[in-house]
């Protein structure tokens, strides 16, 4: 473990630095999508109502990105980061001020700049490493830029664990949120440290001609993303909901849970480089994913019999084992994305991953409302995404079997 620490000690400084500003993004991300809807629902809001109010978080995010994808291309990423490190952590203000006055506009509006805000670094973050890194560094960078998302989720879920079994009425959902968005302006001063100076490509066509790009490749290479997101979209913002709902968890015990899956996530994760080493990807990937479907289904299954006292833990104890399986697959396939379509095409793909992420998402937590207005069960609808996944894993194992194939005959470096 202290081999594999020190190996990403190793990274560029300014890499570090903007990961860490991605660190603080992602504790607004992580602990919104946990118990921002708890929150809501202690405000008189239905599942329906918060589901419609996260897709416009999902529709900003969709809105920029395919622009964004563009207009990076041959031109500076650094200044965007400033935009994300302070938009981030205010617009989720202004979120939380629309839930306690019970504003629509407020929440409708802060939600679209939320996720306007946030794409300023999903998108640009990815193509900054793969320009600034030296490029044994690579690997080691992706992977720890995913890894943001486990350990300020360790961070977040434990903060918000120990203080709300301490006191659940001073550090109830609303005080919790507003106390992590204000720690999460501090990503202004790592950003402020990262160097002024940036690899920029030559620019040799222009941005906006969609003639230029290999569109066989990029959507191909996209297909499994794009299956694996709609079903994500059924599941991952509402993961807090079907355990509140389904099996009485409070927001401390949901937050113990959820930082001891997180710890098994991060830690995973870190070993990436070394399964790469050991097994590649044609393996790793299909095995963790698959794994982790089942994992999924056992979890979301235990609704058909949530009143026996045994359903929690087996519901706990299958969610601690998906998260790890089925994140650790993601810095792979976005290490294997990147590569397979060439760095003229890699801009272009880092925004239509999050456009289809975004797009995916918004119409799933669209659809995700309608199903929940109409009753239908959380386990038929975590059902769903668990389809989705086989559908995409499948996928997966076709494009790294044509990646290598490429691979072999010297198309990609």
């Amino acid at each position: 473990m202290l081999t594999i620490i020190k190996d990403y000690s190793k990274l560029d400084k300014s890499i570090l630095n903007v990961i860490t500003v991605e660190f603080f993004v992602q504790m607004i991300n992580v602990t919104f999508m946990a118990i921002l809807p708890l929150y809501m629902q202690t405000e008189g809001y239905s599942d329906a109502e918060y589901a419609h109010f996260t897709s416009y978080r999902y529709l900003g995010m969709l809105a920029l990105a395919l622009f964004l994808g563009m207009y990076i291309k041959g031109r500076r990423i650094l200044p965007l980061f400033y935009f994300a490190a302070f938009g981030v952590p205010f617009f989720g203000l202004l979120i939380l001020i629309g839930v306690q006055i019970h504003s629509t506009a407020l929440l409708l509006i802060a939600h679209l700049l939320w996720g306007t805000a946030y794409t300023f670094i999903q998108i640009p973050v990815l193509p900054y490493i793969l320009r600034n890194a030296p490029l044994h560094q690579h690997t080691s960078a992706i992977t720890l830029n995913f890894a943001t998302w486990s350990i300020a989720s360790i961070l977040s879920f434990l903060f918000i664990a120990v203080l709300n079994s301490i006191n659940a009425i001073v550090f109830n959902e609303q005080n919790l949120l507003y106390g992590i968005v204000c720690l999460s302006f501090l990503g202004l001063y790592f950003i402020s440290r990262v160097s002024k100076h940036e690899v920029i490509p030559a620019l040799t066509e222009k941005r906006s001609n969609l003639k230029d790009y290999d569109w066989k490749l990029i959507f191909k290479a996209l297909i499994p993303t794009a299956i694996i997101a709609f079903g994500a979209g059924f599941t991952i913002p509402f993961i807090s909901l079907f355990f509140s709902n389904v099996h009485n968890m409070n927001t401390s015990q949901f937050s113990y849970m959820s930082f001891a899956a997180s710890f098994i996530v991060a830690y995973a994760a870190l070993w990436v480089p070394k399964i790469k080493e050991g097994i590649g990807y044609k393996r790793a990937v299909p095995i963790t994913q698959s794994f982790a479907i089942i994992a999924l289904i056992v979890m979301a299954t235990t609704q058909y019999y949530s009143e026996h006292s045994a359903a929690i833990y087996i519901a706990v104890g299958f969610y601690l084992l998906r998260q790890p399986l089925m994140n650790i697959a993601a810095p792979m396939t976005s290490d294997i994305t990147m590569k397979y379509v060439g760095e003229k095409n890699r801009e272009m793909t880092s925004g239509l991953t999050s456009a289809i992420w975004s797009g995916s998402t918004f119409f799933s937590a669209i659809l995700f409302g309608i199903l929940r207005h109409m009753n239908v069960a959380y386990v038929n609808i975590f059902l769903i995404t668990a389809a989705t996944y086989i559908v995409g894993v499948i996928w997966y194992i076709i494009l790294i079997k044509d990646y290598e194939k490429r691979e072999r005959a010297g198309s990609i470096n």
